[in-house]
């Protein structure tokens, strides 16, 4: 080996299980956040194209979950050779090589962690807005409700994944079965309203080329579904664990998604114009009394914000952890500052990574707080239009990462075993994340339009990164426990 393993950094114990990989996915999707506001992007009535799926929008999200389970397996396929912590960095390097690989480390967990800033600013927000609504009273202001939750997150990452793992099993298990108890419960109220309807693509008002926009944007929702990949060197046995967690991720979203498409198009009677009133948050206009339009009540809709909630704090640890993993790990082979690679000696978490998560959270609420005007929207309060932004950019970056991991897996698994699946797979995958980067960009509008272009410079800097700094052989080729040399796949 050209460099010691006493040389490299590493994190604590391997103390993970299957529940706590999944876990980690599924926190970082969060199908009942996505199930509360992203829809409408899919229908199409609250996109910048204007176009979607309509009342075909599950067959959309159909069409975008096959993509999706062909990136899963190109996920899998690598997660069975690099077992490393910040792996689709490391897929990226062995498809495409280590400048690209670099590049894409940068967007990747550049991504993640404006997304986990954006969503802190809209979980404050949230619990502001919300409480002073339904009980009249506003305890805290938005920011003082962020503050508390950074210094939660860096909590709970200071002391270890498996605090992390298992606070978002039971967020996101409460919010899925809740919500998804409610769904059932629409879908019986509908009784003979039930249709096949919106499975039949001459159901969508633009036909197929509405139902493929609603694929681009379908794609967002999944978004995180490979996460589990990032926790592959605190696991066990991380060659069978890995690949299970990202495919069963990628079915519990596909039927958690598909349901709440149809619950949220045939709840309104399979009318767009009715679906665009309530665009705003269509899963509470269905949780409120029937004299409202809804399907429930007072204790029903404020039992959906709190569960609403829960999942999108386990979406914030899951970013958290996720970005934590990814920085640890590119410090730790010096493609950025070495200092991010530090470590905890009590829990073995990634000390240096937690705390630049913490001072990129809290500078980000300082903007939130004394630049006003950055990113602004009409009628928007300005954490809900840096949320908006930030989610922009950390899904577009995470989308640029899936297509070029797609693009070197041609070349990594061109000799493999099984390579016949592969070469389909990334087809797939190249197809469907063309598609959605073009979807980024289609008549979307200023400040939206520069969360993609942001994203490419971030992807040119890192890129030019690899000029400046002296990088060492990566860690998952040269520890023993962090790759597996077969190439059977």
């Amino acid at each position: 080996m050209a460099s010691s393993e006493s040389a490299y950094e590493r994190l604590g114990a391997k103390l993970l299980s299957l529940p706590d990989v999944i876990a980690q996915s599924v926190g970082f999707m969060g199908p009942v956040f996505s199930s509360a506001f992203v829809i409408p992007l899919v229908v199409g009535v609250i996109s910048a194209s204007g176009k979607g799926g309509g009342v075909a929008s599950p067959l959309s999200v159909l069409i975008s979950a096959v993509g999706v389970f062909a990136l899963g397996w190109i996920v899998s396929s690598y997660a069975k050779q690099i077992h490393a912590a910040g792996s689709l960095y490391d897929y990226v390097t062995r498809g495409l090589g280590e400048r690209v690989g670099t590049a894409a480390g940068w967007l990747y967990y550049g991504g993640v962690t404006v997304l986990l800033t954006g969503l802190l600013l809209l979980i404050g927000g949230y619990l502001q807005s919300t409480i002073a609504a339904e009980f009249k009273v506003s305890p805290l202001p938005s920011w003082a409700w962020t503050l508390l939750l950074i210094a939660v997150i860096g909590g709970i990452l200071y002391f270890g994944v498996r605090i992390s793992t298992r606070s978002q099993l039971t967020l996101a298990l409460i919010s899925i079965i809740v919500v998804g108890i409610f769904f059932i419960f629409v879908i019986v109220k509908l009784g003979s309203a039930n249709s096949l309807k919106p499975f039949n693509p001459s159901s969508a008002a633009d036909g197929w080329s509405g139902i493929f926009f609603g694929v681009l944007y379908g794609v967002l929702l999944f978004v995180g579904f490979e996460t589990a990949a990032n926790l592959a060197e605190e696991t066990p046995n991380p060659r069978r664990e890995v690949p299970i967690a990202v495919m069963a991720t990628a079915t519990i979203a596909t039927v958690m998604y598909v349901v709440a498409t149809y619950v949220e198009v045939a709840g309104f009677h399979y009318s767009l114009k009715t679906l665009t009133a309530a665009a705003g948050a269509p899963l509470f206009a269905l949780g409120a009394p029937e004299s409202a339009g809804g399907y429930g009540g007072t204790w029903i809709d404020r039992l959906l914000e709190l569960v609403v909630l829960f999942d999108m704090i386990a979406v914030a640890i899951g970013c958290a952890v996720s970005a934590s993993r990814g920085i640890f790990a590119m410090a730790r082979d010096r493609r950025i500052p070495g200092v991010l690679a530090r470590t905890s000696r009590r829990h073995g978490s990634p000390l240096g990574a937690t705390a630049f998560l913490v001072a990129a959270a809290v500078a980000t609420l300082l903007v939130n707080q004394f630049w006003t005007g950055l990113f602004a929207l009409p009628a928007t309060p300005h954490y809900f239009a840096l949320f908006a932004w930030g989610s922009t950019f950390g899904g577009f970056a995470l989308v640029v990462v899936y297509l070029l991991m797609s693009v070197g897996a041609l070349r990594n698994f061109g000799r493999a075993d099984g390579k016949f699946r592969l070469i389909i797979a990334a087809i797939m995958g190249i197809l469907i994340t063309g598609g959605a980067v073009f979807g980024s960009f289609y008549k979307v509008t200023s400040p939206t339009i520069w969360a993609p272009w942001l994203a490419l410079a971030l992807l040119v800097i890192g890129l030019a990164s690899t000029y400046v700094l002296r990088p060492r052989d990566s860690a998952s080729t040269q520890l023993a426990d962090l790759s597996t040399t077969s190439g059977a796949v």
